[in-house]
């Protein structure tokens, strides 16, 4: 009996990649499964990117009135799904022909019934593959990434990103990206979904470090291959990227490190990466980046008292 799959996408202001990303999941193959569901979640969008689309697909669109975060749109998206894969994909990414029924075939194979999580090799728009897994973040990552050592001193000091790596081996690892999260129903219902507490940015990582502490592996497939445009909608917004970016980084640290590692990370970020992002961004002779890194900064510190807080979604 074929395998089912439902496919979940968060958008927020897409534009046409949105339509894109939905054309290309017209045209890739389905011979080895049911495609149940492809649901789009849309995050309070202004542009018009998820109004009027007409898709041969079993096409469901969930609105939120207000942006609710990543995390919380993809459990929406996946609350009814009763398929034995869900893929998380990216409206920024599009499929190829072969994208889907590789990873079907290789999840269903007896020997890698212990793979949890999928990732797939994604090129971007010259054909080169980006470097998108990771490993479980650790202290000192976190300070190599804070004062930019990792990008100084890669071959020294590696960051948690697995950038030095040419991503042209299929091997198993720690974490795949959530731009083509391709994971087993029964275990993201089993590990609740993703953490609501991460509003964007590491709800994936944490969710793959979690599937691992259940026993289950993260595996990048080279065999099957996407587009992903990478940056997607977050470019738009860039100093509020940064400060999600580093609220998730904390947030993270304070669920996965001691008390002493996660208020090293916290006192880093809020210093000494703070100056080495400022150093740069003079060296660089970029205001841009300057007035970036302050605006984000001042989110940040702006929401630091609510720290005790379980929930922390601010709308984009």
């Amino acid at each position: 009996m074929k395998r089912a799959l439902d496919i979940v996408i968060i958008n927020w202001n897409s534009g046409d990649q949105l339509k894109n990303c939905l054309d290309s999941i017209v045209e890739t193959d389905k011979d080895n499964f049911i495609l149940e569901r492809v649901v789009v979640v849309d995050n309070a969008s202004s542009d018009g990117s998820s109004d009027y689309l007409d898709f041969n697909l079993p096409l469901e669109i969930i609105r939120n009135p207000q942006n609710r975060g990543f995390g919380v749109a993809c459990n929406q998206g996946a609350k009814e799904s009763d398929a034995d894969y869900i893929l998380f994909f990216n409206p920024d990414a599009c499929l190829y022909k072969d994208s889907l029924t590789k990873c079907v075939a290789f999840m269903d194979k007896i020997e890698n019934s212990g793979v949890g999580i999928l990732g797939i090799q994604l090129l971007d728009q010259y054909g080169i593959i980006s470097r998108t897994c990771a490993r479980f973040p650790t202290l000192s990552r976190f300070l190599s990434k804070m004062i930019g050592a990792d990008k100084i001193f890669p071959r020294h000091c590696r960051s948690h990103f697995m950038t030095e790596w040419d991503h042209k081996q299929s091997r198993e690892i720690d974490h795949v990206i959530g731009a083509f999260f391709f994971v087993r129903n029964n275990l993201f219902k089993n590990l609740g979904g993703f953490d609501e507490l991460f509003f964007v940015y590491l709800e994936d990582l944490d969710f793959s470090c979690r599937a691992r502490q259940a026993g289950w592996k993260s595996f990048y497939l080279t065999e099957a291959q996407a587009f992903h445009k990478g940056g997607g909608t977050s470019d738009q917004i860039k100093a509020t990227r940064l400060f999600y970016s580093l609220r998730s980084r904390i947030q993270y640290s304070y669920k996965h490190f001691n008390a002493l590692e996660a208020l090293t990370v916290l006192v880093g970020t809020l210093s000494i990466e703070f100056l080495a992002r400022i150093l740069f961004a003079i060296g660089k002779l970029s205001l841009s980046d300057l007035s970036e890194t302050f605006q984000g900064y001042q989110k940040l510190w702006v929401n630091l008292p609510r720290m005790g807080y379980d929930r922390w979604r601010d709308p984009l």
